[in-house]
Order: structure tokens, then sequence, then C-alpha cells
């Protein structure tokens, strides 16, 4: 058992690592409104690990990851909805700050809580993921719903550990990013690699 649970461990910290939409919003968030904010993002993107989390200890993703025109669906909203948040950080940044204000007016950006939870729980590459990879990685002496559960416990524990940390790492580098041309330029940037994913995702035939 603990060989499999090192694995897992292994596997899914891999998988944390690898940079993607999650770590894109929660560094616009940061960088908007702070690290308060980024860790409310960080917050609701686990919220929406723990929500899949439980459709597929209850068996609703399997079928939701079987069910081309349902996972489509679902693909297309969570690609509009990486879309949308892009385009909404180009009207906020499009043109400069105000002299003497530095801040990019944390208010106009929404609920952050929401913001990462809408953003998986809009995400049926997690369901495929759960139902598809996961269960290679359960410890066959654990019931079956108790190993997926023990799994995406440790998936939302490593996610939070990471993001939480590399918005730590960003409040850090909070000097070096504070000028407002810097600010402009990262809201930017971050708008349109949001825009790039969502476009990527609808793409996607998988």
């Amino acid at each position: 058992m603990l060989t499999h649970f090192m694995a897992a461990i292994g596997v899914l910290g891999l998988l944390t690592l690898v940079p993607g939409p999650d770590m894109v919003v929660v560094t616009r968030r940061a960088l908007v409104a702070g690290p308060g904010d980024g860790l409310r993002t960080v917050g609701g993107i686990v919220t929406g690990l723990l929500l899949w989390g439980a459709l597929t200890v209850a068996g609703l993703a399997a079928v939701l990851a079987a069910s081309p025109a349902v996972y489509l669906t679902v693909k297309l909203l969570g690609a509009g909805y990486l879309v949308f948040l892009g385009a909404q950080a180009l009207r906020q940044h499009r043109r400069p700050a105000p002299a003497g204000r530095t801040d990019a007016g944390p208010a106009a950006v929404g609920n952050a809580w929401r913001t990462g939870l809408v953003g998986n729980a809009l995400n049926p590459k997690i369901a495929v993921f759960y139902t598809g990879l996961l269960p290679t990685l359960a410890p066959p002496q654990l019931p079956a719903p108790w190993a997926m559960a023990l799994l995406v416990l440790l998936h939302s524990t490593l996610t939070v550990a990471w993001l939480s940390g590399y918005v730590f790492l960003l409040s850090k580098a909070e000097r070096v990013l504070h000028g407002p041309r810097i600010r402009r330029a990262l809201g930017l940037t971050t708008g349109a690699a949001l825009i790039g994913l969502g476009l990527a995702v609808a793409a996607t035939t998988g």
C-alpha cells in the first residue's frame, strides 16, 4: 500500500506542477488584487476538484467522460469561460493606470472564489483524469470508493500546497511587479494567455 501511495504522490505531484489555466487564473488574481485574492481563488479551484471528486466517487463523472455530447457541452462552456476571463482582463488593462495609482481595481474583477470554482467545475478534463488515471493509482487493499476519495484528497492537498506557495512567491515579488506599467503588461499577458487557453480547450478533440 505504501508503494502505491508514494507512486500516487509522485504522479499527482508532477501533474499538479504542470502549468495550466488554474495557474494563469491565480496569477492574474494575485497580481490584480493581492495575495489574499489569489488564495481565495485557490480555494475555489480546490472546491472544484472536490466537486469532481465527489462526482467520481458517485460514478457520475464516468458517465460524463463517456458521453461525447455532455463532454462537448461542458468543454465549450469551460473554454468560453476562460475566453471571458481573458477578455475581461484585456478590457480592464487596455488603458494605462491614472498617474499616482498603482492598483488595478480589485473590485472590478469579480469574486475570486467563484472564479476558481467555475473554472474547474467547467473543466471536463478533470472528469477524464479522475476516472481514467486515478483508478490505476488506487491502492488495491482499499475499497474502490475509499481509495478514490483518498486520492482526490491527496490531489487537492498537493494543489493547495503548490498554488498557495506560488501565491506566496508572487507576493514576495510584489515590489518588482508593483509599477503600473508592469502590472498593465502582466494583465494584458495573462488576459491573452487565458484567451489562448480557452481557444486551445475548445479545439481539443479528446
